[in-house]
């Protein structure tokens, strides 16, 4: 029987699969990152399963069946597909998965290959050792979490939920080191801002380019819409998740009433120097509206009727439909509201799990043998992860990995989805030990 890859190696592996998930049905082709990870089980003789909703489209589920039926279960989730890269704009290849002064390059090595890779060679090793837990242990890789997980954890919880039931769950992705005042925290992921993702389809009057004056031009408008929503200020929302966050990292008492305050939250937030963590304490307590993609015009010489405008909107917890649609409307405005449609791509609400589990009491206990001394503290993650799935079916569910003090927490934050994303090979070695420590103390 061969030894496995490692999860440097592994991990490297699955970078230059380039499995990217642009949205559309026919990307992603998760399936080489499938095979991957099915030679490196079929290598251990782990028992699993391949769901291929759509060709290409393919996940993996493993298992360690339990000797309980009364013991908690647990699940590992990881997703095997990326986002695009430019190359133009990398520092390296975005795919050549390069191994430089001990980090590994490459589009998903924070977000979130590096943790998959680390899952799966934990889940291997594990089987390597004839491992009986009381509780059972799924591994499950899935296709299409970047767009929203309809043909990965979305699917399988739909039509094979008794594949993936689980009463706890760990995905992306926490335990990046923070160091406050009160001590090195860990962050834990215990909820996620929901996704509303919006196409605003603006309406103009055709007519010859040649003659643009006093003419109804959508691009024109729709540069204007773009405009207002970058402009757009909402006010600042203090949540549950985000009052747990700032109680736990021991900030002075004045920084700490300041950031709980939604009146001032805004000043401390823009005279932040490290602009990963600005991004975040801003994200975790505002909903955002990001125009990302826009399509229009059908010649160079027409000026164009319609301008489809697609715009990224995350919504805190308690934001509905309602909600999102009236906060869209007061950014346009109502002088340019009358020529825009706006047409609800996707609306998944925020969720979140409880702190305080067995699984988390589990997880400070393993985490404390690599970063000692340093506590646990909640989270809210506010990009969208597969957890959203399971929460709804009772399973308890938290982003989590571990990681060493070569990036900080902003630097990390940055990288997602960004250019020059990167992993040291420390972190990645740290995963794969506490993700086989945790299941060891958890489920044994």
């Amino acid at each position: 029987m061969r030894e496995d890859l490692g999860v440097v190696e592994l991990t490297q592996a699955m970078i230059r699969s380039r499995c990217v998930n642009d949205g559309s049905a026919g990307s992603g082709q998760e399936r080489r990152n499938v095979d991957l990870l099915s030679s490196e089980l079929e290598g251990s003789g782990a028992d699993f399963e391949v769901y291929e909703p759509l060709a290409g489209r393919a996940s993996l589920v493993a298992r360690i069946e339990g000797t309980d039926p009364r013991a908690p279960s647990l699940c590992w989730l990881g997703h095997t597909d990326v986002v695009p890269a430019n190359p133009d704009t990398w520092s390296r290849d975005p795919f050549g998965g390069e191994l430089v002064d001990g980090e590994v390059w490459g589009r998903g090595a924070v977000d979130m290959l590096n943790i998959t890779a680390s899952m799966t060679v934990a889940f291997s090793r594990l089987v390597r050792s004839g491992f009986r837990p009381k509780g059972t242990l799924v591994l499950a890789a899935v296709a299409d979490e970047e767009a929203l997980g309809a043909h990965g954890a979305g699917w399988l919880t739909k039509h094979e939920t008794d594949a993936v039931r689980c009463d706890y769950l760990v995905t992306e992705s926490g335990g990046i080191p923070l160091e406050t005042p009160g001590g090195r925290r860990l962050p834990v992921m215990v909820g996620e801002k929901g996704s509303c993702w919006c196409r605003l389809r603006i309406h103009g009057e055709a007519g010859h380019a040649s003659q643009p004056l006093r003419s109804d031009n959508a691009l024109v408008t729709a540069a204007a819409v773009v405009g207002r929503l970058a402009a757009f200020r909402p006010a600042a929302q203090i949540h549950d998740a985000w009052r747990q966050f700032i109680g736990a990292m021991g900030w002075p008492d004045e920084v700490e009433r300041r950031l709980l305050d939604p009146s001032e939250i805004e000043e401390l937030i823009d005279a932040m120097d490290d602009v990963g963590m600005a991004r975040q304490a801003h994200a975790c307590t505002h909903i955002t509206m990001a125009p990302t993609i826009m399509s229009g015009g059908t010649k160079i010489n027409v000026i164009p009727d319609t301008v489809d405008l697609e715009v990224d909107i995350r919504t805190l917890p308690g934001q509905d439909e309602e909600a999102v649609r009236a906060l869209v409307a007061e950014a346009i405005g109502p002088h340019l509201l009358p020529k825009v449609e706006v047409m609800l791509m996707a609306d998944d609400p925020a969720t979140s799990s409880p702190a305080g589990t067995p699984l988390w009491n589990e997880i400070g206990k393993v985490a404390n043998a690599f970063h000692p001394g340093a506590a646990l503290v909640p989270f809210f993650s506010v990009g969208a992860t597969d957890a959203r799935y399971f929460r709804p079916l009772g399973t308890i569910a938290y982003g989590f990995a571990m990681f060493s003090e070569r990036l900080s927490f902003g630097q990390f934050s940055a990288m997602f989805h960004g250019d020059d994303e990167r992993v040291d090979v420390e972190s990645l070695q740290m995963s794969a030990s506490m993700f086989e420590d945790l299941a060891r103390g958890f489920l044994a």
